[in-house]
């Protein structure tokens, strides 16, 4: 382990910047994760978040963003921050707005949570979201394994994905957890709800959430990229998902 990851380890304060136009809700919402034992920096809006991220303070380990801001959107944001930054991002959207939801997943965000939300909920996603996001070596060591699937390679120490042709895939945390999921899982039926708990992405399940069909697509346009190549991941219409390509451990 490198004296960084050692030092994150040591240090529990996980830095989190809040992006939120309601004064009274970024107060809240800093209250709530201070009290976790975050360090927390808060913005009103797009200006002050890109003060926030070219601060001396450093980079934020995860950034909460409210969808409706004054000026550029919360949505808006969210597609400038991933052409820079691959930091996880929470969207924080009003209850009911499914479009935004969707949008901002499609986008690249890593989770949202619906306002009003239960405060042990909040705390819970963000967690979530860091352990994802840690980096391998700040992680107890492990043996690294390999899963190989149509000339596809998963490294779940290095949390990498090698394509046919050498290059190397991005994946966002909630992608990662998805194949790893399907992977771990060939030729056997997942539902949404298996999906989601196994993805670790929802505290409470909604049958309606669309949240796994949205990573689903992406993580189809990542590893089925060209028109017409063999489907890896099939609908199995009100059943779920199905892996169907051989998988090898190595």
């Amino acid at each position: 382990m490198n004296e960084a990851a050692e030092r994150r380890l040591l240090d529990p304060e996980a830095h989190l910047l809040v992006v939120e136009d309601d004064g009274e809700m970024r107060n809240l919402v800093a209250r709530l994760l201070r009290e976790a034992g975050f360090r927390v920096s808060t913005a009103r809006d797009g200006r002050a978040m890109w003060e926030v991220l070219e601060s001396p303070a450093g980079q934020p380990d995860l950034i909460l963003l409210d969808v409706m801001l004054p000026g550029p959107s919360g949505l808006d944001l969210l597609r400038r921050l991933r052409e820079r930054h691959r930091t996880p991002i929470l969207m924080l959207t009003a209850r009911g707005e499914e479009m935004d939801r969707v949008l901002g997943l499609e986008l690249g965000a890593d989770d949202y949570v619906a306002k009003p939300f239960a405060p042990r909920e909040l705390v819970a996603r963000v967690r979530a979201l860091l352990r994802r996001a840690a980096p391998a070596d700040a992680m107890p060591a492990e043996r690294s394994r390999r899963l190989a699937f149509a000339g596809w390679t998963l490294d779940t120490a290095r949390r990498e994905l090698t394509a046919p042709d050498g290059a190397s895939v991005d994946l966002s945390g909630a992608e990662y957890d998805l194949l790893l999921a399907f992977l771990e899982h060939p030729g056997r039926v997942l539902s949404r709800e298996q999906l989601l708990e196994v993805a670790r992405r929802r505290v409470s399940v909604d049958p309606f959430d669309r949240t796994v069909d949205v990573q689903v697509s992406r993580l189809r346009r990542k590893i089925e990229p060209e028109e017409g190549s063999p489907a890896l991941i099939k609908t199995i219409r009100g059943a779920g998902y199905v892996f169907v390509a051989e998988v090898t451990r190595a």
